[in-house]
This record gives structure tokens, C-alpha cells and sequence, in this order.
């Protein structure tokens, strides 16, 4: 699917001609779908990504309106990087979107599990968009119809011992932009969270994913574990990459109006309703 593809259909603008945005770990997965998601829909991106990815510099080469800067967002000046590059191309930011994220699952236990792992995690799955939004805040205060959008997880209150300390990343990270979304509503930023259940990227699916790692821990097919996963849904299936953009690009749109410290699932019905 081009780029262009992903705007058929939709019925209506959702307002994002030319709005410039950033988005963390936008080289595969989800990131990268919401990066194509944007950029159908007219806008100008900086996506940040640990290395230029062949999706990306595809789309470079197609002469989509899109920077890629290639930093490591869990180091301390990573985030800060990216939002500089964004602001030197097109002179402030209207939407960040924190998706990058990681999780390795920790099928030794709890006590297996290092300060070093806690560490990681933490760096990957909060700190990254703790730091990249202190770095964006500026930028879309100055717009006073700044958007944030982080994507965030069900683990985050579903928590779950084979990955134990990004279940306690995840709900950190929810809690952070609810806390955000009391202190710059008011300052005319909205803040609002996604939390997908499993997806269809290589997070879950790669040679190194979850269900690869369950798989060799257990002496199981990945797909078998997988299969699983998914038969745990109301749906039967994993969410695909390009719903979890879809909500994403309303979010960040100015459609979207007046939510602001809302998390969506999305999950298929995994969850239950609270």
C-alpha cells in the first residue's frame, strides 16, 4: 500500500495539510504506519529512527515530505535531536507522537529480571517520551492547538509476569499523559494515549519477537504461540498496524476537537470494559 492509498475513503479532511509533525520509531510497525498515515494525509513529518530503514528511504525516494533523522531515542539527547531537526526543517512542531517502544520478554521470572532490564525498559518505554516531549512542549505551546499522541500499551493495566517491567513502563507512561493532559489543556495542548493489544509487527511476530521468544523458551511453533495471543481476542485476531495509525491520525488531528486525557484500546476485545 502507497502512501496515498491510506486517505481513500476517509470521507472527510481531517485538517493536517501541512501540519508538521514528529514521530519516534517510525522505522517499522507501527510507527511506520502512522508515518505513511501522516503523510497521506498532507502532512510534513521528521521521523526518528535508529537507522534509515528500506520503508523509509523508499519514501524519501518517492518525494514524500518527510525527514528521517536516524538517532538512538533511548539515550539521554536522542529525543532532544529529533525535535531540533523538526523544528530547524519547518520551524515548529503542531503534533509530536511518542511511539517508540520495546519489550523483551522476561521468561526467566521476576527474579531473573536485573536492575539493568528494569533500567532498559523504563529508558525505552517512558523516559524516551518523557524526554521527547519535554523537548516538543515549547514548540506546541507556541501553536495553541498542539497535539501529543503516545502510544502506549494494555499491558499498562493488564499486567502481565512475562513482561513484568514493561507492564510497570506502560502504566507509568499512561499516567504520565493523563498528568499532561491536566497541566497543558488549559495552555491549549491536548494529550491522549493509544493502548494496542498484540499487533502484527515485528515486535511481536520478528525472528527475536515475543512470540518467537515464548516459543524457544517452551519448545513451541512462534506461529502456535501467536495463534494464541490472538485466539485470546474477541475478534480472533491481532490489530494491524495501519488500525492503530488510523486512531492515531485522528488523535492527532484537529477533527479530534476537544479530547484530551483520554486512553483508547485497541485490542479486539481483549480487555475486558472497566
Amino acid at each position: 500500500m502507497t502512501p496515498g492509498d491510506r486517505s481513500q475513503g476517509t470521507g472527510f479532511d481531517l485538517g493536517l495539510q501541512g501540519q508538521r509533525v514528529v514521530i519516534t520509531g517510525a522505522g517499522r510497525g507501527i510507527g511506520l504506519a502512522v508515518t505513511e498515515a501522516f503523510l497521506a494525509a498532507g502532512a510534513r513529518v521528521v521521523a526518528g529512527s535508529r537507522s534509515l530503514t528500506e520503508p523509509l528511504e523508499r519514501l524519501v525516494e518517492q518525494g514524500a515530505q518527510l525527514t528521517v533523522l536516524e538517532t538512538d531515542l533511548a539515550t539521554p539527547e536522542g529525543p532532544a535531536e529529533l525535535v531540533a531537526a523538526a523544528v530547524g526543517a519547518h520551524g515548529g512542531i503542531d503534533v509530536l507522537v511518542n511511539n517508540v517502544g520495546a519489550v523483551r520478554p522476561r521468561v526467566d521470572g521476576f527474579l531473573a529480571t536485573t536492575d539493568a532490564d528494569w533500567e532498559w525498559t523504563f529508558t525505552v518505554n517512558l523516559m524516551a517520551a518523557v524526554r521527547a516531549t519535554r523537548a516538543a512542549l515549547p514548540h506546541l505551546l507556541a501553536t495553541d492547538a498542539g497535539r501529543i499522541v503516545t502510544v502506549s500499551s494494555v499491558n499498562g493495566r493488564l499486567p502481565d509476569p512475562l513482561v513484568v517491567d514493561y507492564s510497570a513502563a506502560k502504566a507509568a507512561l499512561s499516567s504520565f499523559c493523563k498528568a499532561l493532559s491536566k497541566e497543558f489543556g488549559p495552555r491549549g495542548v491536548r494529550v491522549n494515549s493509544v493502548s494496542p493489544g498484540p499487533v502484527e509487527t515485528p515486535l511481536w511476530q520478528g525472528a527475536q519477537g515475543v512470540a518467537a521468544t515464548v516459543g524457544g523458551h517452551l519448545g513451541l511453533d512462534p506461529a502456535d504461540v501467536a495463534r494464541s495471543a490472538a485466539a485470546q481476542a474477541a475478534t480472533g485476531r491481532f490489530t494491524t498496524p495501519d488500525e492503530v495509525a488510523a486512531l492515531v491520525l485522528f488523535l492527532g488531528s484537529p477533527r479530534s476537537g476537544n479530547v484530551t486525557g483520554a486512553d483508547f484500546t485497541i485490542d479486539g476485545g481483549l480487555t475486558d470494559a472497566l
